[in-house]
């Protein structure tokens, strides 16, 4: 199963610069996307209908033009859950999920804090979402997260590390935070099969950022620990440019 993820920072716009052609070339069995900014009525979903994906599911926000999440698929599961059922978060659509027969695959889109007024909501968000995802694995062991995490890890996810510590996405806090999320039981499927630096996943539409890589790697494929021996690859695509992200996978044994 190849699994991509994207935050396509809104998906009409992505549509114009050539996402239908690069989704045909990466043809994944499964795609998750991240702020979508548009409900499903103003996304023309033929176009990926055509393209095999049958099964598609949307998770806007309330407030328009702004985050949502969804994921594309070839392959039927067998139960969808939209949501979390916790209404501030699910107001805006940050969480999705798809359960296949072998595992689950979900795509979040965690808020940012660059905002001084979003911070504590994005703290907020990360421990009600650790306590959900802490429940969750009890009935769904074998899980992949999928999306953006809007937090740099380590030092080597980072261009900067120095200058950004102040930075929202790589603030002590947040960082600790994603550090324990992942030793609750998630594997960093790329720094599984990478340890080189210089690896991005966003870029600044400043400063010509993404031509001289200075970047930041926010988007995560995590993967619940069970799964591990099913894990065969892990990539970032940064020749991708139908947004300031840019997609990442995984491919895993469906069995």
């Amino acid at each position: 199963m190849k699994i991509i993820s994207y935050n396509v920072n809104g998906i009409r716009a992505a549509l114009t610069k050539g996402f239908t052609e690069w989704l045909k070339s990466a043809n994944p069995d499964v795609l998750c996307l991240q702020e979508i900014k548009a409900l499903e009525a103003q996304i023309p979903t033929e176009v990926f209908t055509e393209l095999g994906y049958a099964y598609q599911y949307y998770h806007s926000a309330e407030k328009k033009g702004y985050s949502g999440v969804a994921i594309l698929s070839k392959i039927k599961p067998k139960h969808v859950e939209v949501g979390t059922g916790i209404d501030y978060m699910d107001k805006e659509g940050r969480v999705l999920r798809v359960d296949f027969d072998t595992l689950s695959v979900m795509s979040l889109y965690l808020p940012s804090g660059t905002n001084p007024d979003r911070l504590d909501f994005k703290l907020t968000f990360m421990a009600d979402f650790q306590k959900y995802i802490d429940k969750l694995k009890q009935t769904i062991p074998n899980l992949v997260i999928c999306g953006d995490y809007n937090i740099c890890h380590e030092a080597i996810d980072i261009h900067d590390p120095v200058r950004n510590a102040t930075v929202s996405g790589f603030l002590p806090i947040e960082r600790e935070w994603l550090d324990k999320f992942m030793k609750s039981g998630f594997i960093d499927s790329f720094r599984y099969f990478h340890k080189e630096p210089h690896q991005y996943s966003w870029w600044s539409y400043r400063a010509n950022a993404r031509n001289n890589n200075k970047g930041w790697r926010i988007d995560y494929h995590l993967v619940s620990a069970p799964l591990e021996s099913r894990m065969k690859r892990a990539l970032i695509l940064p020749e991708a440019k139908h947004s300031d992200h840019c997609p990442i996978v995984l491919e895993v044994n469906d069995k």
